[in-house]
């Protein structure tokens, strides 16, 4: 399959095609619902995101990885020095690190603005010396870099039926979605690395603080008002993922099952951790196997479709349940699988 997606998307340099294909490599090992949304893309656009998550999921392991032993100030180093090839590759095109390779690549063929990248890496950096947010609004901030420009860098690839700068404040939108869906779901593997992306303000409102969050985490005990705070944080992520939904009808018809399927798993998190009685701070939540199925199929049925209808200049039919909002989907048992 890498070979046909880099054809088709007109990659024949043998060095570059590694650095692509090192890039999809990262994107199937580790983002398994992104990836799996990804192969509802057309073929030649498949390279280009898997360039985009493969830079992403480098920056955040030089941040994250508990496996390592690096130091706050040699992790700090080491995003500088990517950030270096960043500057570099483009111009020279004579970086060393395959998914800058890759990166710069699909900055090129698309014309992705690069202050979107260096956005990312500034809140890439801030997680190596910031461990909380007081309010939304500070954490927003940090979002920008950290989700929205993922959004923002994601709408060249996919394209758009109107001019892109309506669908952007959307695409920015479903990036920090499905973030703040993430941050619900690794609550407590984030208070395992001195983090915690729960504003103060909202843990305050409900009698709590970030010390009785780490003692749940530590203890296994739970406590109602943690509960509260989390089934708040996941009714203002379900009103972000509302305001996303608009766009994915403004992307190109070849795109909207990719960007659809993403939506209704990595939304589908939020009923997880319900089911599961928002018990995040001691297990991971995942969407269950047969509902994955069920949505990668839909997906698949509407990316022909629309494909076929592409090829012969006519419109897309609408064909079974439209993406729904995050909440009013029927819920189905759980059944364990690794995570999403």
């Amino acid at each position: 399959m890498t070979v046909r997606e880099l054809d088709a998307a007109g990659i024949h340099d043998p060095a570059l095609r590694a650095a692509y294909a090192r890039c999809r490599e990262l994107n199937a090992r580790h983002g398994k619902t992104y990836f799996l949304a990804t192969r509802l893309l057309p073929v030649d656009r498949r390279p280009a995101v898997h360039a985009l998550y493969g830079f992403a999921r480098w920056a955040d392991d030089i941040v994250d990885d508990l496996d390592s032993t690096a130091t706050p100030g040699e992790r700090g180093r080491a995003l500088l020095a990517l950030e270096a090839q960043l500057e570099a590759g483009p111009r020279r095109g004579q970086a060393t690190e395959p998914v800058i390779r890759a990166l710069a690549d699909t900055a090129r063929r698309y014309g992705i603005d690069r202050r979107h990248f260096t956005d990312f890496l500034a809140s890439m950096r801030s997680d190596l010396t910031v461990g909380g947010y007081a309010s939304y609004e500070e954490l927003g901030r940090y979002m920008h870099g950290s989700a929205a420009v993922i959004g923002l860098q994601m709408l060249p690839v996919l394209g758009t039926v109107g001019p892109r700068e309506e669908a952007a404040p959307h695409a920015a939108a479903l990036g920090v979605a499905f973030q703040l869906t993430n941050f619900l779901r690794d609550v407590g593997e984030d208070l395992d690395r001195g983090r915690l992306y729960l504003p103060a303000e909202l843990l305050a409102s409900h009698g709590v603080d970030r010390e009785r969050f780490e003692w749940s985490r530590r203890t296994g005990a739970r406590d109602a008002r943690i509960t509260d705070v989390l089934r708040a944080a996941a009714a203002r992520n379900r009103a972000v993922y509302l305001d996303a939904l608009p766009g994915i009808a403004m992307l190109a018809p070849v795109s909207r099952p990719c960007i659809r399927t993403a939506f209704v798993l990595y939304s589908g998190i939020l009923d997880a951790i319900e089911s599961d009685g928002y018990a995040v701070l001691h297990r991971r939540s995942v969407v269950p196997r047969r509902r994955r199925a069920v949505v990668a199929l839909d997906g698949l049925v509407r990316a022909v479709a629309a494909r076929a209808v592409s090829r012969t200049g006519g419109e897309v039919p609408v064909a079974g349940p439209s993406c729904s909002s995050p909440s009013s989907r029927p819920r189905e048992a759980p059944v364990r699988e690794e995570a999403v």
